[in-house]
């Protein structure tokens, strides 16, 4: 089963394939991050996460779209509804490729994977790059939580928690 996180950003959206074996390891597919111009216009902003996810999933094929639920702070509600046109489109993205969509939070998977839910996003990152055997440079913060969301998902489906 190949298992796709996002982990949608405005900055930068990170994503991370991982696929489960029949011997109940897992392996990493691809991974990284869209950081699309910061000066762009906001609709080709979203347009280019759109565009780079769809080629990810028609190259891959995955078989779950897991995608990090909305966390809003009461301090910023305009980034809240700016995030949810980047969520919108990953949605979209889901149901014109026909792959099941899930949202998980980011409090579950922390806790199903590291045991704490309320675990720093450094934490997730050194437990990621050590479950899958990845190199410090090569995983941004975006990246290693789009891999959790994967890996987390993974994890719930092993012991029917889902």
């Amino acid at each position: 089963m190949r298992i796709l996180g996002v982990d949608p950003g405005l900055r930068a959206t990170g994503f991370g394939l991982v696929e489960v074996v029949k011997a109940g390891s897992i392996k990493i597919i691809d991974a990284g991050s869209i950081e699309p111009d910061p000066k762009a216009l906001f609709e080709n902003r979203i347009a280019k996460v759109h565009h780079l996810l769809s080629e990810i999933i028609d190259t891959h094929k995955p078989h779950v779209l897991v995608l990090e639920k909305l966390y809003a702070h009461y301090k910023h509600p305009t980034t809240a509804c700016l995030l949810g046109h980047v969520r919108g489109v990953i949605c979209l993205l889901a149901h014109e490729h026909k792959v099941q969509l899930t949202e998980a939070s980011v409090k579950r998977i922390r806790q199903a994977l590291i045991g704490n839910g309320n675990a720093t996003k450094e934490q997730v990152q050194m437990f990621v790059k050590r479950l899958l055997n990845i190199e410090s440079v090569k995983l941004s913060l975006d990246t290693s939580d789009a891999l959790a969301l994967a890996l987390g998902h993974a994890h719930m489906l092993k012991f029917k928690l889902l």
